[in-house]
Protein backbone atom coordinates (compact mmCIF):
# COMPACT_ATOMS: atom_id res chain seq x y z
CA UNK A 1 0.00 0.00 0.00
CA UNK A 2 0.87 3.58 -0.68
CA UNK A 3 3.18 5.40 2.47
CA UNK A 4 0.70 7.90 4.14
CA UNK A 5 2.97 10.73 5.98
CA UNK A 6 2.66 13.18 8.12
CA UNK A 7 2.74 16.86 6.52
CA UNK A 8 2.82 20.46 7.57
CA UNK A 9 0.93 23.13 5.37
CA UNK A 10 1.96 26.66 4.74
CA UNK A 11 -0.71 29.29 6.04
CA UNK A 12 -1.93 31.66 3.55
CA UNK A 13 -0.87 35.22 4.17
CA UNK A 14 -4.33 36.09 2.56
CA UNK A 15 -6.37 33.69 5.41
CA UNK A 16 -6.33 36.01 8.34
CA UNK A 17 -7.46 38.78 5.61
CA UNK A 18 -10.13 36.13 4.68
CA UNK A 19 -11.12 35.76 8.21
CA UNK A 20 -11.55 39.09 8.84
CA UNK A 21 -14.03 39.35 5.65
CA UNK A 22 -16.22 36.65 6.82
CA UNK A 23 -16.61 37.78 10.56
CA UNK A 24 -17.48 41.48 9.10
CA UNK A 25 -19.97 40.11 6.81
CA UNK A 26 -21.64 37.76 9.72
CA UNK A 27 -21.61 40.77 12.28
CA UNK A 28 -23.04 42.97 10.07
CA UNK A 29 -26.24 41.02 9.24
CA UNK A 30 -25.97 40.37 13.25
CA UNK A 31 -26.32 43.86 13.64
CA UNK A 32 -29.23 44.39 11.43
CA UNK A 33 -31.09 41.57 13.25
CA UNK A 34 -31.00 43.51 16.21
CA UNK A 35 -31.60 46.54 14.98
CA UNK A 36 -34.00 46.42 12.14
CA UNK A 37 -32.02 48.97 9.99
CA UNK A 38 -31.74 47.11 6.96
CA UNK A 39 -33.48 44.66 5.75
CA UNK A 40 -32.35 40.86 5.95
CA UNK A 41 -32.91 38.71 2.60
CA UNK A 42 -31.99 34.86 2.31
CA UNK A 43 -31.09 33.53 -1.00
CA UNK A 44 -29.33 30.16 -2.00
CA UNK A 45 -25.95 30.06 -2.74
CA UNK A 46 -27.03 30.54 -6.80
CA UNK A 47 -29.79 32.44 -5.98
CA UNK A 48 -29.95 36.24 -7.63
CA UNK A 49 -28.15 38.11 -4.82
CA UNK A 50 -27.40 40.72 -7.02
CA UNK A 51 -31.26 41.81 -7.26
CA UNK A 52 -31.08 41.68 -3.42
CA UNK A 53 -27.79 43.73 -3.31
CA UNK A 54 -29.09 46.35 -5.54
CA UNK A 55 -32.34 46.56 -4.02
CA UNK A 56 -30.41 47.59 -0.54
CA UNK A 57 -30.75 44.06 1.40
CA UNK A 58 -28.23 42.65 3.66
CA UNK A 59 -27.85 38.70 2.24
CA UNK A 60 -27.86 35.72 4.12
CA UNK A 61 -26.92 31.89 2.69
CA UNK A 62 -28.45 29.20 4.49
CA UNK A 63 -26.19 26.95 2.33
CA UNK A 64 -23.27 28.53 4.09
CA UNK A 65 -24.33 28.29 7.58
CA UNK A 66 -25.15 24.57 7.12
CA UNK A 67 -21.41 24.01 5.95
CA UNK A 68 -20.66 25.48 9.03
CA UNK A 69 -22.46 22.88 10.71
CA UNK A 70 -21.01 20.57 8.67
CA UNK A 71 -17.23 21.28 9.35
CA UNK A 72 -18.01 22.03 13.01
CA UNK A 73 -19.56 18.10 13.29
CA UNK A 74 -22.24 19.71 14.77
CA UNK A 75 -24.68 18.56 11.98
CA UNK A 76 -24.88 14.98 12.89
CA UNK A 77 -26.65 15.36 16.34
CA UNK A 78 -29.51 17.87 14.85
CA UNK A 79 -30.36 16.36 11.58
CA UNK A 80 -32.91 13.84 13.73
CA UNK A 81 -34.89 16.97 15.03
CA UNK A 82 -36.03 17.62 11.17
CA UNK A 83 -36.17 13.90 10.97
CA UNK A 84 -38.50 14.16 13.62
CA UNK A 85 -40.75 16.34 11.66
CA UNK A 86 -41.48 13.77 8.87
CA UNK A 87 -38.14 15.35 7.10
CA UNK A 88 -36.74 12.44 5.87
CA UNK A 89 -32.98 10.79 6.56
CA UNK A 90 -32.58 10.76 2.77
CA UNK A 91 -33.34 14.03 1.74
CA UNK A 92 -30.52 17.11 1.48
CA UNK A 93 -28.47 17.47 5.15
CA UNK A 94 -27.96 21.15 4.30
CA UNK A 95 -31.75 21.02 5.04
CA UNK A 96 -32.06 18.78 7.75
CA UNK A 97 -29.07 20.02 9.98
CA UNK A 98 -30.10 23.57 9.43
CA UNK A 99 -33.97 22.84 10.87
CA UNK A 100 -32.57 20.43 13.22
CA UNK A 101 -30.03 23.24 14.50
CA UNK A 102 -33.06 26.07 14.69
CA UNK A 103 -35.11 24.01 16.53
CA UNK A 104 -32.59 23.37 19.25
CA UNK A 105 -31.76 27.45 19.46
CA UNK A 106 -28.00 26.91 18.41
CA UNK A 107 -25.45 28.02 15.64
CA UNK A 108 -21.95 27.30 14.93
CA UNK A 109 -21.78 31.25 14.41
CA UNK A 110 -21.65 31.60 18.39
CA UNK A 111 -18.40 30.06 18.39
CA UNK A 112 -16.91 30.97 15.20
CA UNK A 113 -18.27 34.82 16.17
CA UNK A 114 -18.58 35.71 19.80
CA UNK A 115 -22.04 37.82 20.61
CA UNK A 116 -24.02 36.15 17.71
CA UNK A 117 -26.31 34.12 19.63
CA UNK A 118 -28.33 33.10 16.57
CA UNK A 119 -28.83 33.37 12.77
CA UNK A 120 -30.60 36.87 11.30
CA UNK A 121 -33.96 36.44 11.23
CA UNK A 122 -35.32 36.92 7.60
CA UNK A 123 -37.73 39.72 5.91
CA UNK A 124 -38.00 37.76 3.05
CA UNK A 125 -36.51 34.37 1.49
CA UNK A 126 -35.45 34.18 -2.22
CA UNK A 127 -34.28 30.13 -3.79
CA UNK A 128 -33.47 29.47 -7.38
CA UNK A 129 -34.17 25.59 -7.70
CA UNK A 130 -31.28 25.50 -10.53
CA UNK A 131 -29.18 23.28 -7.90
CA UNK A 132 -32.20 21.07 -6.41
CA UNK A 133 -35.53 20.90 -5.50
CA UNK A 134 -34.89 21.10 -1.86
CA UNK A 135 -33.71 24.65 -1.52
CA UNK A 136 -37.59 25.66 -2.06
CA UNK A 137 -38.62 23.38 0.58
CA UNK A 138 -36.18 24.25 2.78
CA UNK A 139 -36.90 28.26 2.41
CA UNK A 140 -40.49 27.23 2.72
CA UNK A 141 -39.77 25.69 5.97
CA UNK A 142 -38.60 29.32 7.70
CA UNK A 143 -40.88 31.83 5.40
CA UNK A 144 -43.91 29.61 7.38
CA UNK A 145 -41.69 29.56 10.45
CA UNK A 146 -40.83 33.29 10.68
CA UNK A 147 -44.21 34.01 8.82
CA UNK A 148 -42.58 36.24 5.65
CA UNK A 149 -42.74 36.32 2.02
CA UNK A 150 -41.21 33.73 -0.18
CA UNK A 151 -40.36 34.64 -4.03
CA UNK A 152 -38.02 32.65 -6.35
CA UNK A 153 -37.01 31.55 -10.10
CA UNK A 154 -37.98 27.69 -10.83
CA UNK A 155 -34.67 26.96 -12.69
CA UNK A 156 -34.14 24.51 -15.87
CA UNK A 157 -32.67 21.22 -15.07
CA UNK A 158 -30.61 18.62 -17.29
CA UNK A 159 -29.85 21.03 -19.83
CA UNK A 160 -27.26 20.07 -22.64
CA UNK A 161 -27.68 23.38 -24.60
CA UNK A 162 -28.69 27.09 -22.86
CA UNK A 163 -31.05 28.20 -25.57
CA UNK A 164 -32.74 31.55 -25.60
CA UNK A 165 -35.98 30.25 -24.64
CA UNK A 166 -34.09 29.02 -21.39
CA UNK A 167 -32.74 32.21 -21.00
CA UNK A 168 -35.50 34.35 -21.77
CA UNK A 169 -38.09 32.43 -19.06
CA UNK A 170 -35.59 32.66 -16.19
CA UNK A 171 -34.87 36.26 -17.11
CA UNK A 172 -38.62 37.06 -16.79
CA UNK A 173 -38.97 35.33 -13.69
CA UNK A 174 -36.54 37.39 -11.94
CA UNK A 175 -38.10 40.91 -13.40
CA UNK A 176 -41.27 39.04 -11.50
CA UNK A 177 -38.92 39.22 -8.46
CA UNK A 178 -38.85 43.03 -8.50
CA UNK A 179 -42.43 43.94 -7.39
CA UNK A 180 -42.65 41.84 -4.19
CA UNK A 181 -39.41 42.70 -3.40
CA UNK A 182 -40.42 46.38 -3.36
CA UNK A 183 -43.22 45.84 -1.57
CA UNK A 184 -40.84 44.57 1.49
CA UNK A 185 -37.99 46.77 0.97
CA UNK A 186 -40.50 49.99 0.66
CA UNK A 187 -38.44 51.43 -2.00
CA UNK A 188 -38.50 51.52 -6.23
CA UNK A 189 -36.05 48.81 -7.78
CA UNK A 190 -32.99 51.14 -9.55
CA UNK A 191 -31.98 49.05 -12.71
CA UNK A 192 -28.54 51.42 -12.85
CA UNK A 193 -27.81 49.95 -8.80
CA UNK A 194 -28.19 46.13 -10.38
CA UNK A 195 -25.81 46.70 -13.12
CA UNK A 196 -23.29 47.60 -10.99
CA UNK A 197 -23.89 44.51 -8.66
CA UNK A 198 -23.55 42.66 -11.72
CA UNK A 199 -20.43 44.20 -12.88
CA UNK A 200 -19.10 43.56 -9.50
CA UNK A 201 -20.27 39.97 -9.26
CA UNK A 202 -18.00 39.67 -12.84
CA UNK A 203 -15.62 41.15 -11.28
CA UNK A 204 -15.23 38.68 -8.81
CA UNK A 205 -16.10 35.36 -10.47
CA UNK A 206 -13.35 36.30 -13.23
CA UNK A 207 -10.50 36.54 -9.97
CA UNK A 208 -12.19 33.43 -8.85
CA UNK A 209 -11.12 31.59 -12.57
CA UNK A 210 -7.95 32.90 -12.47
CA UNK A 211 -7.21 31.93 -8.95
CA UNK A 212 -8.77 28.05 -9.23
CA UNK A 213 -7.08 28.30 -12.48
CA UNK A 214 -3.94 28.84 -11.05
CA UNK A 215 -3.83 25.20 -9.37
CA UNK A 216 -3.51 24.34 -13.26
CA UNK A 217 0.68 24.83 -13.04
CA UNK A 218 2.82 21.78 -11.48
CA UNK A 219 3.51 22.04 -8.47
CA UNK A 220 -0.09 23.44 -8.05
CA UNK A 221 -0.03 26.14 -5.42
CA UNK A 222 -3.55 25.22 -4.07
CA UNK A 223 -6.01 22.34 -3.00
CA UNK A 224 -9.54 21.49 -3.62
CA UNK A 225 -9.75 21.61 0.41
CA UNK A 226 -8.29 25.40 0.67
CA UNK A 227 -10.53 26.31 -2.15
CA UNK A 228 -13.49 24.95 -0.43
CA UNK A 229 -12.96 27.54 2.81
CA UNK A 230 -11.58 30.49 0.61
CA UNK A 231 -15.14 30.69 -1.71
CA UNK A 232 -16.74 32.27 0.76
CA UNK A 233 -16.39 35.70 -0.79
CA UNK A 234 -17.53 34.36 -3.97
CA UNK A 235 -20.96 32.75 -2.10
CA UNK A 236 -22.04 35.46 0.42
CA UNK A 237 -20.27 38.65 -0.95
CA UNK A 238 -20.26 38.88 -4.74
CA UNK A 239 -22.02 41.95 -6.25
CA UNK A 240 -19.79 43.89 -3.54
CA UNK A 241 -16.40 45.78 -3.80
CA UNK A 242 -15.46 43.66 -1.05
CA UNK A 243 -14.92 40.40 -2.69
CA UNK A 244 -13.16 41.87 -5.49
CA UNK A 245 -10.98 43.60 -3.10
CA UNK A 246 -10.07 40.06 -1.32
CA UNK A 247 -10.05 37.93 -4.10
CA UNK A 248 -7.16 40.77 -6.07
CA UNK A 249 -5.12 39.69 -2.80
CA UNK A 250 -5.06 36.39 -3.10
CA UNK A 251 -4.39 36.16 -6.86
CA UNK A 252 -1.31 37.91 -5.82
CA UNK A 253 -0.55 36.13 -3.42
CA UNK A 254 -1.21 32.84 -5.60
CA UNK A 255 0.99 34.21 -8.37
CA UNK A 256 3.79 34.89 -5.79
CA UNK A 257 3.20 31.15 -5.22
CA UNK A 258 3.32 29.99 -8.86
CA UNK A 259 6.69 31.94 -9.33
CA UNK A 260 8.58 30.58 -5.94
CA UNK A 261 7.43 27.06 -6.97
CA UNK A 262 5.74 26.38 -4.19
CA UNK A 263 3.23 23.97 -3.95
CA UNK A 264 0.35 23.31 -1.72
CA UNK A 265 1.53 19.20 -1.44
CA UNK A 266 4.94 18.87 -0.78
CA UNK A 267 6.43 16.44 -3.36
CA UNK A 268 3.79 16.39 -5.32
CA UNK A 269 3.28 13.21 -7.42
CA UNK A 270 -0.55 12.96 -8.01
CA UNK A 271 -3.26 15.59 -9.38
CA UNK A 272 -6.92 14.51 -8.39
CA UNK A 273 -10.17 16.14 -9.57
CA UNK A 274 -12.88 15.86 -7.00
CA UNK A 275 -16.38 15.40 -8.49
CA UNK A 276 -19.33 16.71 -6.19
CA UNK A 277 -19.78 18.01 -2.69
CA UNK A 278 -16.94 17.63 -0.16
CA UNK A 279 -17.51 15.96 3.24
CA UNK A 280 -17.54 19.18 5.50
CA UNK A 281 -17.00 17.17 8.80
CA UNK A 282 -13.69 15.40 7.12
CA UNK A 283 -12.15 18.49 5.38
CA UNK A 284 -8.86 18.46 6.87
CA UNK A 285 -8.41 14.55 7.59
CA UNK A 286 -9.04 14.47 3.74
CA UNK A 287 -6.54 17.59 2.98
CA UNK A 288 -4.02 15.43 5.31
CA UNK A 289 -4.84 11.99 3.55
CA UNK A 290 -4.34 13.24 0.77
CA UNK A 291 -0.84 15.02 1.30
CA UNK A 292 0.30 12.46 3.20
CA UNK A 293 0.60 10.38 -0.20
CA UNK A 294 1.95 12.86 -2.59
CA UNK A 295 -1.31 13.83 -3.90
CA UNK A 296 -2.54 16.88 -4.54
CA UNK A 297 -6.86 17.08 -4.67
CA UNK A 298 -6.33 20.45 -7.19
CA UNK A 299 -9.47 21.14 -8.84
CA UNK A 300 -13.77 20.17 -8.38
CA UNK A 301 -16.62 20.83 -9.89
CA UNK A 302 -17.79 22.24 -6.88
CA UNK A 303 -15.49 25.22 -5.81
CA UNK A 304 -15.90 25.95 -9.96
CA UNK A 305 -19.39 26.50 -8.79
CA UNK A 306 -19.79 29.94 -8.97
CA UNK A 307 -17.89 31.15 -11.53
CA UNK A 308 -20.79 33.12 -13.82
CA UNK A 309 -18.45 34.61 -17.09
CA UNK A 310 -22.04 34.95 -19.06
CA UNK A 311 -22.65 38.21 -16.43
CA UNK A 312 -22.90 41.50 -18.51
CA UNK A 313 -23.94 44.48 -16.75
CA UNK A 314 -25.13 45.50 -19.92
CA UNK A 315 -28.09 43.11 -20.21
CA UNK A 316 -28.28 42.58 -16.24
CA UNK A 317 -31.44 40.28 -16.21
CA UNK A 318 -30.51 38.18 -19.31
CA UNK A 319 -26.90 38.00 -18.48
CA UNK A 320 -28.05 36.59 -14.93
CA UNK A 321 -30.61 34.28 -16.03
CA UNK A 322 -27.73 32.60 -18.38
CA UNK A 323 -25.16 32.44 -16.26
CA UNK A 324 -27.34 30.85 -13.75
CA UNK A 325 -28.38 28.47 -16.12
CA UNK A 326 -25.28 27.19 -17.41
CA UNK A 327 -24.32 25.76 -13.62
CA UNK A 328 -22.25 22.76 -13.68
CA UNK A 329 -24.60 21.31 -11.17
CA UNK A 330 -27.88 22.06 -14.23
CA UNK A 331 -26.49 20.51 -16.95
CA UNK A 332 -27.22 16.81 -18.52
CA UNK A 333 -24.56 14.12 -18.09
CA UNK A 334 -23.60 15.04 -21.56
CA UNK A 335 -22.41 18.16 -20.43
CA UNK A 336 -20.70 17.20 -17.14
CA UNK A 337 -18.61 14.79 -19.48
CA UNK A 338 -17.18 17.28 -21.62
CA UNK A 339 -16.79 19.42 -19.01
CA UNK A 340 -14.82 17.17 -16.86
CA UNK A 341 -12.73 15.95 -20.00
CA UNK A 342 -11.19 19.75 -20.56
CA UNK A 343 -10.50 20.32 -16.76
CA UNK A 344 -8.85 16.51 -17.16
CA UNK A 345 -6.19 18.38 -19.96
CA UNK A 346 -6.19 21.87 -18.19
CA UNK A 347 -5.28 20.63 -15.04
CA UNK A 348 -2.84 17.37 -16.04
CA UNK A 349 -5.21 15.00 -13.87
CA UNK A 350 -4.07 11.56 -12.74
CA UNK A 351 -7.33 10.53 -11.52
CA UNK A 352 -10.93 11.47 -10.44
CA UNK A 353 -12.57 10.63 -7.22
CA UNK A 354 -16.54 10.99 -7.14
CA UNK A 355 -18.25 11.34 -4.42
CA UNK A 356 -21.41 10.01 -3.81
CA UNK A 357 -23.18 12.09 -1.29
CA UNK A 358 -26.37 9.70 0.02
CA UNK A 359 -28.82 13.14 1.10
CA UNK A 360 -27.55 15.05 -2.19
CA UNK A 361 -28.44 13.44 -5.37
CA UNK A 362 -28.45 16.68 -7.28
CA UNK A 363 -24.90 16.89 -6.99
CA UNK A 364 -23.76 13.24 -6.57
CA UNK A 365 -22.48 12.27 -11.02
CA UNK A 366 -21.54 8.61 -10.47
CA UNK A 367 -24.89 7.02 -10.11
CA UNK A 368 -25.78 6.42 -13.66
CA UNK A 369 -22.57 5.13 -15.08
CA UNK A 370 -20.49 8.94 -15.81
CA UNK A 371 -17.42 7.75 -14.08
CA UNK A 372 -16.83 4.43 -15.77
CA UNK A 373 -17.75 6.32 -19.23
CA UNK A 374 -15.12 8.89 -18.99
CA UNK A 375 -12.40 6.41 -17.69
CA UNK A 376 -13.29 4.53 -20.65
CA UNK A 377 -12.92 7.49 -23.18
CA UNK A 378 -9.78 9.01 -21.30
CA UNK A 379 -8.09 6.30 -19.65
CA UNK A 380 -8.22 8.45 -15.99
CA UNK A 381 -9.14 6.01 -13.60
CA UNK A 382 -11.85 6.73 -11.06
CA UNK A 383 -12.78 6.27 -7.67
CA UNK A 384 -15.88 6.44 -6.14
CA UNK A 385 -15.84 7.18 -2.57
CA UNK A 386 -19.45 6.82 -0.32
CA UNK A 387 -20.53 9.97 1.84
CA UNK A 388 -22.05 12.78 2.70
CA UNK A 389 -21.74 16.24 3.15
CA UNK A 390 -23.22 16.77 6.26
CA UNK A 391 -24.53 13.41 7.91
CA UNK A 392 -21.29 11.77 9.61
CA UNK A 393 -22.92 8.36 10.37
CA UNK A 394 -22.69 7.89 6.70
CA UNK A 395 -18.96 8.15 6.20
CA UNK A 396 -16.55 5.53 7.11
CA UNK A 397 -13.35 6.81 8.10
CA UNK A 398 -11.45 3.74 7.52
CA UNK A 399 -12.75 2.88 4.02
CA UNK A 400 -12.07 6.01 2.90
CA UNK A 401 -8.53 5.53 3.68
CA UNK A 402 -7.95 2.12 2.60
CA UNK A 403 -9.66 2.81 -0.23
CA UNK A 404 -7.48 5.87 -1.49
CA UNK A 405 -4.65 4.28 -0.64
CA UNK A 406 -5.69 1.68 -3.06
CA UNK A 407 -6.23 4.20 -5.50
CA UNK A 408 -3.25 6.29 -5.14
CA UNK A 409 -1.01 3.04 -4.97
CA UNK A 410 -3.31 2.06 -8.83
CA UNK A 411 -1.51 5.64 -9.54
CA UNK A 412 1.48 4.77 -8.87
CA UNK A 413 1.40 1.99 -11.41
CA UNK A 414 0.23 3.77 -13.91
CA UNK A 415 2.70 6.35 -13.91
Amino acid sequence: MAEEKKVARKKLRTAEAMGKFMADYYYELDNAAKTGEKKIAWCTSVGPAEILRAMGFLVYFPETHSAMLGSSRMATDYIPYANALDYSPEVCSYMTADIGAFLQGVTPLSKAFPGIQSIPKPDVLVFNTNQCRDVRDWFSWFARRFNVPIVGVDGNRHVKVVTDTIVESNAKQMENLIPPLEKVIGKKFDIDKLREAVALSRKCSNLWKDILEVASVKPSPLTFFDGCTLMGPAVVARGTQPAVDIYEQLLEEMKERVKDKEGAVENEKFRIYWDGMPVWGRLRAHSELFAGLNANVLASTYCSSWIFTALDPAEPFKSMARAYSELFNSRSDEYKEEYIKEKIKLYGIDGIIFHDAKTCPYNTNCRYGMSKRLENETGIPSLIINGDLNDLRLVSDEQMKTNVEAFIEQLAENK
